[in-house]
């Protein structure tokens, strides 16, 4: 298929046609000029769209990369038949940078805050990647091309001020999520049933939330109660955040399915 085809293939809006079009014209610079090429920081839904569209468009060098193996946010990074990956990711200065920015203790920054600050020095949000905050720091991964901004505008969030400074990556300091292990037994492996147990609602409010557009099946918008759910399927939903089917324990002495899931906090 050529690029007009995958577009009208894989694009379910306007929006997301654009952002194809950016991933295929980032691949055909890498091969056409036989260079390193990305695209800005993409999300998990992003990511999900990128590899179908990649796919059907046949073998690629390409790979995602947010700073660190966990990162939700991550650019899809296309190379050169020259560049092997483990060069790519060695390089110092590739795509992807980090920044960190000491405050007192006491300041209780928050993701919000952070992000607040970083978008007040007009930075788009496609220019920055995932946001590590612990006790007195955060820090921040960026496209490079953002560092400049970063070292030398960026002074606050919030009412607090910063001292940023450019960090290795592998000196980011990642702390596992937080999560809530759940129970729960289900009539059938469906996605509104799996909803209401992962999320601690009713049958009926998940229903709502899948017929409203609000549920996804592993970062891809699901409309559909009945849609079979497996182990390992994320389920995100907004305005409550996400969950994750880690194991599917059989049946029940009453024939219920057994489910053990994780709801990150």
């Amino acid at each position: 298929m050529n690029k007009t085809e995958l577009l009208d293939r894989f694009a379910r809006s306007g929006e997301e046609r654009t952002l194809l079009a950016r991933v295929l014209d980032k691949r055909a610079a890498a091969e056409d000029r036989s260079t390193p090429a990305w695209t800005p920081f993409l999300t998990p839904e992003e990511q999900t769209s990128a590899q179908a569209l990649l796919r059907a468009g046949g073998p690629c060098r390409c790979l995602f990369f947010g700073g660190y193996p966990e990162a939700e946010r991550r650019v899809c990074a296309f190379l050169p038949d020259w560049q092997s990956e483990e060069d790519f990711l060695a390089d110092p200065e590739g795509p992807v940078a980090a920044v960190e920015a000491r405050f007192p203790a006491e300041a209780g920054l928050t993701h919000r805050d952070i992000l607040g600050g970083l978008m007040g020095l007009g930075i788009t949000r496609e220019k920055l990647g995932d946001i590590l905050i612990s006790e007195g720091k955060c820090q921040v991964l960026a496209l490079r091309e953002a560092l400049p901004i970063l070292l030398t505008q960026w002074e606050s969030a919030g009412r607090w001020r910063l001292r940023p400074a450019e960090v290795p990556l592998d000196r980011l300091e990642v702390t596992p999520p937080e999560v809530k292990v759940i129970r729960d037994t289900v009539a059938a492996l469906r996605l509104d049933a799996v909803a209401a147990c992962g999320f601690s609602t009713s049958r009926a409010k998940a229903a709502e939330l899948i017929s409203a557009g609000r549920m996804s099946v592993n970062h891809r918008e699901c409309l559909k109660g009945d849609r079979p759910v497996a182990e390992g399927d994320v389920l995100t939903c907004r305005g409550l955040g996400k969950c994750v089917v880690k194991e599917v324990l059989g049946q029940s002495r009453k024939g219920r399915i057994m489910l053990m899931l994780e709801r990150y906090l």
